[in-house]
């Protein structure tokens, strides 16, 4: 046997003796393959808040151990902007540095019951944003997108619906015509009334010019009539099934149409309001009951085919549970980082799985580009996605966060990059200061009295 064949089978017995190691021990293995990936901790939080238009968006960059290596998250809670950052900043920032970047788990069960009560939207709002910038670390540490954290990519992207409305059945139909020639297969419409000037139309989609939300629905911060008044549950019914009958007469029946009630009717008329709008075969009837009166699901499943989309307002897993175990619902709507951030969501999403629950994560305006590829990140890796929400951002998005998600034909894409795959520019952020503390939502009958938005 010559020399170079014996150092050939030395070398060989030798990987041999290794792998065989590495099989009987698997933390030899593991800290073999970590040995040139050392374990970082938290250096700093920044919180970053911006107003763009009448959003007020609330961000964080988490910095490293490692230079240069950060992760971006985003807490947007658009009425209690300053609180939010001002939770961060004094609260979960010191509990937050120092630790170790990859404990997510351990740091979002120490964040939820660190305030004694659980799920404050306000404390949601902030964990949410430190949990997304952790996920962010530690898919550009590993190199790979987070839906790869996730299980990896089921689809390539994810379809959208967007908003329509206008003040009169033709402008109604022809913002629909519009939305279906940019290749939206589903819609979400503002029935049109005779308060539709008071209303302005419909909402606007994420992204609309310069950030700003377009024409509100009721409860959305502005008044359903002229005046502030708001309809009764007949003239809202009335309105809402002339509209759906003018779609279906004029467009047809290829268009996914759905609503959003918005919690503005009575149980009883919610119920009635189902049951009128039914034969029009809408993909979804969004929140037709506030969460304190969601008993009321099991009623309009036992009396209607409708679909039901509904958890806007959740933060607590008691709300959304027995909707979700019982089939009352088909769609849930949850705003993902009031309701604890993506840690929660993955975990919750999984769940509705196993129940034939979709997700339709929340996704307005007032959700920063960040929240969107949250939202985005995980619905990529679910197969049981639904249906989105948003539409192009704007220019003024973009520059700000580099990395801003694509919509094309209805459908919104992720790039490729590691991590979240969505920067905040630091520098572009100083151009849009907060100049208001943020806003109370409210709404009112037609004798003043106050009602929920």
């Amino acid at each position: 046997m010559n020399r170079r064949n014996l150092l050939k089978i030395l070398s060989t017995t030798s990987a041999m003796g290794l792998a065989a190691q590495s099989a009987v021990n698997p933390l030899h293995a593991a800290e073999t393959a970590s040995k040139g990936l050392p374990r970082l901790k938290v250096t700093d939080v920044k919180v970053i808040t911006t107003q763009v238009g009448g959003n007020h968006l609330t961000n964080v960059k988490v910095l490293t151990s490692e230079p240069g290596l950060y992760g971006v998250g985003c807490g947007t809670h658009a009425e209690r902007q300053l609180i939010v950052a001002e939770t961060i900043d004094k609260f979960l920032k010191p509990m937050l540095v120092g630790r170790y970047v990859d404990e997510i788990e351990k740091f979002w069960q120490i964040a939820w019951v660190a305030p004694y009560w659980r799920a404050s939207v306000d404390s949601n709002n902030a964990m949410s944003a430190l949990d997304g910038a952790l996920w962010d670390i530690m898919g550009k540490r590993a190199g790979m997108p987070v839906y790869d954290l996730l299980g990896g990519k089921v689809r390539e992207g994810c379809r959208m619906f967007a908003n329509c409305g206008g003040r009169s059945m033709q402008a109604l139909e022809d913002s629909i015509r519009k939305a279906m020639e940019d290749g939206f297969q589903h819609v979400r419409i503002s029935p049109v009334s005779a308060n539709s000037a008071g209303r302005g139309g419909g909402r606007g989609a994420a992204g609309a010019p310069g950030g700003v939300r377009g024409g509100g629905l009721p409860g959305e911060g502005e008044s359903g009539a002229p005046g502030g008044l708001r309809e009764t549950d007949g003239e809202y019914i009335a309105a809402l099934s002339a509209s759906f009958d003018h779609i279906r007469k004029t467009i047809g029946g290829g268009i996914e149409i759905g609503t959003d009630v918005h919690e503005r009717l009575t149980p009883g008329g919610a119920l009635r309001c189902a049951k009128a709008v039914d034969q029009y075969s809408p993909f979804y009837m969004e929140d037709l009951f506030a969460p304190e009166d969601s008993a009321w699901y099991q009623r309009v499943r036992e009396q209607t085919g409708i679909q039901i989309a509904m958890g806007e307002l959740f933060v607590n897993q008691n709300e959304w549970l027995p909707l979700v175990a019982n089939r009352w619902i088909d769609f849930i709507r949850m705003h993902i980082s009031a309701a604890g951030g993506l840690n929660l969501a993955r975990k919750v999403a999984h769940t509705c799985e196993f129940f034939g629950v979709r997700t339709s994560w929340h996704g307005p305006p007032n959700v920063s580009p960040v929240g969107h590829m949250v939202n985005l990140q995980l619905d990529l890796s679910l197969i049981n996605f639904g249906i989105g929400e948003g539409g192009a951002f704007s220019d003024q998005m973009k520059e700000l966060f580099p990395g801003t998600p694509e919509l094309r034909k209805g459908v919104r894409y992720a790039s490729d990059k590691p991590g979240l795959g969505i920067d905040i520019d630091e520098k572009i952020a100083a151009k849009y200061p907060v100049t208001t503390p943020g806003s109370n939502r409210e709404a009112n009958d037609s004798e003043g009295a106050p009602r929920r938005p």
